[in-house]
């Protein structure tokens, strides 16, 4: 699958890493915490059923956030 830019998932990822940032750096959830909420967003599009092109964007989705947790590397170490 080829990259593209993507404005809307840009944004989205910025919006929502600021806020578990914001939420971990003010002790409001735990980097525990923060690992099962990506955790369940991996599980969900591993999940999603639909057409063979949407399971593979899900899929992709679902390899990028595993990225994540095991690099931590949102904009800061979680």
């Amino acid at each position: 699958m080829s990259e593209q830019r993507d404005p809307t998932g840009m944004a989205a990822f910025s919006i929502c890493e600021a806020l578990l940032l914001a939420l971990q750096e003010r002790n409001l959830l735990p980097e525990s915490e923060i690992v099962g909420i990506l955790r369940d967003v991996v599980a969900t599009h591993e999940n999603a059923q639909g057409p063979e092109s949407e399971r593979k964007l899900h899929m992709a989705t679902a390899k990028l956030i595993n990225e994540i947790i095991i690099r931590g590397n949102l904009s800061r170490r979680l």
